[in-house]
């Protein structure tokens, strides 16, 4: 299944290609950061799990952190190595297999200590658990994403923690990021500091969760690595894990699209595409944000309100090819008449979107494909009927 094309307007089905050169520049900067702060950064399956291209990771990184019995399974065979488990509530009929494929387990809460670190102990004696802790502070403005909002179900408040930690917790687990920057970091981390410290010298390892978009441009990587390194100096005992999932896959990759009709409505006009946001984008319809698509430009209503003379024919909203009335989003200014069997590129789609795609309304799941350094394309997996099917099996 290898070919080459020149660009991506050739394609003429859907599909989400990864490029290796874009990946391995995040990867050689999230090393970088790792080996000049003396901390260790670990690949979030829940952002990114395309194994095929686990090879390049392991040029870089040595562990993955997993959230289910899947995740886990997928670092134990596929990666080569144990994850760092974390979920919000193991079952009695998976944790001892996730314990063995585990080097290091995090439990939410008392409870569920209480019920299963002995058994996964028992189960594998080399394993190091810790425990999800709430600093009650967050800067995640959208509510959906934020695991520190009032009645969160994420983690132990430190009124909740006895003075003595119980046997066996070793560590400490803290997320509360989402595309954050390290300014951030640096107001976030008083406020762990300040709930948590108390019981610091009873640990051997904190894992500061994901959200640390250091592979962004206007990131400060300097003022990151700078705060990282005076943690390490004010508690040096304690081994320091980073767990980012969408800045391993920032900005690495498309989603390639194929336009099917223009439909017009009260005078909107709608580009159909042959895929969806519901299914293939889920996260423009949840967060919700618009997409950058190449060669146009975003008329968002602010944009709108600043730009009354916009009298252009061409302004599209793009619509989904599902029956959920609401998957469509707009608008977009373009340069020219969008016709059928034009390609669309839908810019940064590979973090996150690769891994929360559904099959719903069994419509089409697109391709997954990686543009290689040397220049060659390489379809990773096609989808069709049977992957549909399987699933209701």
């Amino acid at each position: 299944m290898d070919k080459k094309i020149d660009v991506l307007e050739d394609l003429n089905k859907p599909m989400f290609v990864v490029e290796e050169r874009l990946l391995r520049r995040n990867l050689s900067l999230i090393k970088s950061v790792a080996d000049r702060a003396g901390v260790e950064i670990i690949l979030a399956f829940k952002a990114f799990a395309l194994w095929k291209t686990f090879p390049i990771f392991r040029e870089y990184i040595n562990s993955t952190t997993a959230s289910s019995y899947a995740e886990a399974r997928l670092a134990y065979e596929e990666f080569g190595a144990p994850a760092h488990t974390y979920s919000p509530a193991y079952t009695d009929y998976e944790i001892e297999d996730i314990a063995r494929m585990s080097s290091h387990l995090t439990f939410n809460s008392l409870s569920q200590f209480g019920r299963f670190a002995k058994l996964a102990k028992d189960t594998n004696p080399g394993l190091s658990i810790g425990l999800r802790v709430n600093p009650e502070y967050s800067e995640i403005e959208t509510e959906l994403y934020n695991p520190c909002a009032k009645g969160s179900r994420f983690g132990v408040l430190a009124s909740d923690l006895p003075d003595v930690l119980p046997e066996f917790i070793e560590g400490f687990h803290c997320h509360c990021h989402c595309e954050s920057g390290a300014d951030v970091f640096v107001r976030t981390l008083e406020h762990i500091e300040g709930k948590f410290s108390k019981w610091f010298g009873q640990i051997k390892w904190i894992n500061f969760g994901g959200g640390h978009l250091m592979t962004r441009k206007d990131y400060d990587v300097e003022l990151l690595i700078d705060t990282l390194k005076s943690f390490r100096k004010r508690y040096p005992h304690l081994k320091v894990v980073m767990e980012p999932g969408s800045a391993f896959a920032w900005q690495t990759g498309p989603l390639v699209a194929q336009i099917v009709d223009v439909v017009e409505n009260f005078g909107i006009k709608t580009a159909i595409l042959n895929v969806s946001f519901t299914c293939h984008m889920p996260d423009c319809l949840e967060m919700p944000y618009m997409p950058v698509v190449r060669g146009a430009e975003i008329l968002d209503d602010q944009t709108a309100s600043k730009n009354e003379k916009i009298t252009s024919p061409y302004v599209y909203r793009l619509g989904g090819n599902s029956c959920l009335s609401g998957d469509f989003m707009g608008k977009w200014l373009f340069d020219h008449e969008l016709k059928v069997g034009e390609s669309l590129i839908f810019e940064d789609m590979i973090h996150y979107t690769t891994v929360k795609t559904n099959m719903f309304n069994g419509v089409s799941h697109p391709s997954i494909a990686i543009l290689k350094e040397n220049g060659e394309f390489q379809i990773l997996r096609e989808f069709g009927y049977e992957d549909y099917k399987n699933r209701m099996n």
